[in-house]
């Protein structure tokens, strides 16, 4: 297991596992919190921010539980479709009195009342056809307040061995039954920086993979006041 660097100590993943009352859910995320860069990029994004977080696709609600625990909380909205996955979010912020502070429902971005602050799409858009991925992005941009940050975590479609290990690991992901329906498209880098820069977003365009082998990208849209 590759270790990653993140801001908070063992004591506080362990604090956070204990959240998730399944077996398999804890060892989940104390896999998550131990191997995914993730989380201590979205936190160095977010440090000083005020506005709330619209972190679309939120699973079982990891990254609101993470920031939490660090205090970089100040608002924090999930959204996913997999009612399984909201059920257990809605659990964990309960199981230690977050549920006022982290609100979740079972919907998309396009039905939500006009919230505006930060927005988080990590891991989400490649299970979106590739209309449906433009159609993403412009929503959410709708839920971006001046100053605030579009923070996508994806896999890009790229010519080489590290997508390939990806799109293997997406079909076990699929066959598991965690990810209904698996992915859909894989999109460029162009594909995601071009609607961005339209609308007038400042694009940065990182690796995010750690020692992983996979195909993992950190794009980060930034909107002036």
């Amino acid at each position: 297991m590759t270790l990653v660097r993140h801001h908070l100590d063992r004591s506080q993943c362990k604090a956070i596992a204990r959240c998730y009352a399944p077996v398999a859910q804890r060892q989940y995320v104390r896999w998550k919190l131990a191997c995914d860069p993730v989380y201590v990029a979205v936190d160095e994004l977010l440090a000083g921010t005020t506005l709330p977080l619209l972190d679309v696709g939120c699973g079982i609600g990891l990254l609101g539980q993470y920031l939490h625990a660090l205090g970089r909380l100040p608002g924090y909205v999930g959204l996913d479709h997999d009612l399984r996955k909201i059920s257990a979010a809605r659990l964990a912020a309960q199981s230690v009195g977050l549920q006022q502070q982290m609100q979740f429902h079972p919907t998309d971005v396009a039905s939500l009342p006009p919230i505006q602050g930060n927005v988080a799409l990590l891991d989400v858009l490649h299970y979106l056809p590739a209309p449906g991925q433009q159609a993403m992005l412009a929503a959410a941009l709708q839920h971006l307040a001046p100053g605030g940050r579009l923070i996508i975590r994806n896999v890009l479609r790229e010519p080489n061995w590290r997508f390939h290990a990806t799109r293997v690991e997406e079909f076990f992901l699929r066959r598991s039954g965690w990810i209904p329906g698996g992915a859909q498209h894989y999109p460029t880098a162009m594909e995601l920086r071009l609607p961005l820069e339209n609308a007038g977003l400042d694009v940065r365009i990182t690796p995010l993979r750690g020692r992983t082998p996979f195909n993992s990208y950190l794009i980060v849209a930034q909107r002036h006041d």
